[in-house]
């Protein structure tokens, strides 16, 4: 009795010690990334005939690489802001118009990989095209960057109007010699959107909505975009032309940091 007793104490510290081993050599295991909550969704799916863009995918935005965090080029919304972007668009068809994002949710590591560019005043390689007349250091106190975005709570977004047929646009190659974006559009980076004074993400108070020095056909472009947006509950942040927020939030108080990829979303949709 007591030598099989002794035995199976052998038998239990042996697995025991197999066990221990095994964890010890064991891969950690993989971080399992955020999801969305099952009411966003990818804006294609609502409506497919909304031009996208994804700046934030490319190279071609002021910090000059693809930001942290966007892992396909898709645009990705609170159900009711992505559904009244599709009666905005149902709206604009018929003129002659189509809409077009350059960004959409946006993930809280994408703003903080913002924030380090920022803080980085050595890096100014896009400056020529989305900065010019403004310095770096300046940046956080005029409220060009901030650390907290409200794409990251899912109804704003950053869009335009392209004139159809859309004409393709041109990639941007990293390194290309850059314009200043104010500069005329005919000799700004080329873009298929309709004049609006400045190009998209431009760090100049020639942004600004209403700026009183933007009039004529520009003007007119940008209160049509407007008109058409704020008749269905979107608001526009004034300092930005492109940028409008629909209301009322699903998630007034909430940043999340999903990735931007079909696999974020319920049903990978």
């Amino acid at each position: 009795m007591t030598r099989l007793s002794s035995a199976v104490r052998g038998l239990v510290t042996a697995f025991a010690t197999l066990l221990a081993m095994t964890a010890a050599t064991a891969p950690a295991r993989a971080t399992t990334d955020p999801q969305a909550p099952p009411d966003f969704v990818a804006l294609r799916t609502v409506d497919a005939t909304i031009i996208q863009e994804m700046r934030y995918f490319t190279p071609h935005n002021f910090v000059g690489e693809r930001i942290d965090g966007y892992r396909q080029p898709l645009c990705i919304l609170t159900r009711p802001a992505a559904e009244a972007l599709h009666e905005a668009q149902q709206k604009l068809l018929p003129e002659g118009y189509s809409l077009k994002v350059y960004d959409c949710y946006r993930p809280q590591r994408a703003v903080d990989h913002f924030v380090r560019w920022a803080e980085d005043l050595e890096d100014q390689a896009m400056k020529g095209e989305f900065y010019p007349d403004v310095d770096k250091t300046r940046l956080f106190e005029d409220g060009y960057i901030a650390e907290k975005s409200g794409h990251s709570r899912g109804s704003t977004m950053d869009l335009t109007l392209v004139k159809l047929p859309a004409r393709p646009t041109r990639p941007y190659v990293p390194g290309e010699p850059l314009v200043p974006c104010y500069a005329p559009k005919g000799e700004r980076f080329p873009d298929n959107s309709i004049d609006m004074g400045t190009g998209f993400d431009c760090f100049d108070t020639l942004s600004h909505t209403l700026d009183p020095r933007i009039q004529g056909e520009q003007r007119a472009n940008r209160l049509l975009l407007k008109s058409t947006l704020e008749g269905l509950g979107f608001v526009n942040l004034a300092e930005e032309w492109w940028h409008y927020t629909y209301k009322p939030e699903l998630y007034p108080d909430t940043y999340f940091d999903f990735p931007v990829s079909a696999e974020s979303l319920a049903g990978g949709n």
